[in-house]
């Protein structure tokens, strides 16, 4: 008996092994079982088994099943998740889908579905896994745990689908009885960026301190002085920058393109201050005081495209197409006068 045979095969396969694969490679029914006893196989599910050595993971539990359960089975609800890198816990059971035609078929630790609603069932491949779509996981993630807001967040901030689309699916999956659709509504009214996607947790972070706090309006991703800032409080000149390490110095010439950009925004007349992580997500109160400070210090007038302060006065209110100019002064010669 040479596990070489099997080697190639599991560990481009999580480590997995079908009692089918192995005589398929020349093994025999006795060879197979003689394996396990000794450990050199782990049995997983009837005539599935994991090669001993390998990696123990998710996605290998997750592969198991599905070779356990059929041609038809697809990793779905929290394993589908899982495959879509959205965090879970590690000691979720495995969720697949099979046909409705499937039935009396029972596996430990793993969860058959069999659902009528067959909208968005197109499946993809992840980490060499069939799965369902991203939108049909959201969906059945919620039907599940009753709390996408999450996995919501991951799904949008890594650039997978935008708020947009996620109505749209709501829209198609909403009715009486279909489960996950209250779950994946709930997550969407709780968006705080308003169907503009998020470069990083960090903002989601960062624009739920400002709902929370009861802190004045801001535009998220404004473009000021021909850069995207994060945040700027409304009618103010104050910037607000989320300095999560990912976007913010990473290398040393990021962090040197990042305060050129702030000297830039200075110049234009705005004020830009950075919040780090802990401040922002550990220390929120006092963020969100420290930032109230700040708009009450700078709510000054900031210049418009004219290049003269916008100032709020009658004459000016009157006269919108003509900003109000400085007093002359009288012309300065040689001597200064």
């Amino acid at each position: 008996m040479d596990l070489g045979l099997l080697d190639a095969w599991a560990r481009s396969h999580h480590g997995i092994l079908t009692k089918r694969r192995a005589i398929d490679l020349g093994w025999t029914d006795a060879a197979w079982y003689r394996a396990i006893r000794r450990g050199q196989l782990q049995l997983m599910h009837p005539g599935v088994a994991r090669l001993h050595g390998t990696p123990t993971t998710p996605t290998q539990r997750i592969y198991a099943a599905l070779l356990a359960a059929g041609k038809t089975a697809v990793a779905s609800h929290r394993s589908a998740a899982v495959l879509w890198a959205i965090e879970r816990p590690e000691d979720d059971p495995v969720d697949v889908i099979v046909s409705r035609g499937v039935t009396g078929m029972a596996l430990t630790g793993v969860n058959i579905h069999r659902p009528r609603d067959r909208v968005d069932m197109a499946t993809v491949v992840r980490s060499h896994t069939p799965s369902t779509n991203l939108l049909r996981t959201l969906i059945d993630l919620g039907a599940v745990t009753g709390d996408v807001g999450a996995a919501v967040t991951s799904a949008i901030t890594s650039g997978a689908v935008t708020p947009t689309v996620l109505e749209y699916l709501l829209a198609r999956h909403a009715r009486r009885g279909r489960n996950g659709t209250t779950a994946l509504r709930h997550a969407l009214s709780a968006w705080p960026l308003h169907g503009k996607p998020a470069d990083s947790e960090l903002e989601l972070r960062m624009a739920k301190l400002l709902a929370d706090h009861d802190l004045p309006p801001a535009t998220f991703h404004a473009r000021l002085a021909g850069f995207e800032v994060d945040f700027r409080i409304d009618g103010t000149p104050v910037v607000l920058e989320c300095d999560g390490w990912d976007h913010h110095g990473r290398t040393r010439e990021q962090f040197e393109r990042d305060r050129e950009r702030d000297v830039i925004l200075g110049a234009a007349g705005y004020v830009v201050f950075h919040f780090t992580w802990r401040q922002i997500t550990r220390r929120a109160a006092w963020t969100a005081a420290r930032i109230r400070q700040l708009v009450e210090r700078w709510s000054a007038p900031v210049p418009d495209r004219s290049g003269w302060p916008i100032v709020a006065t009658a004459e000016r209110i009157g006269h919108p197409e003509r900003p109000e100019r400085p007093a002359r002064l009288g012309r300065i010669g040689r001597h200064g006068r």
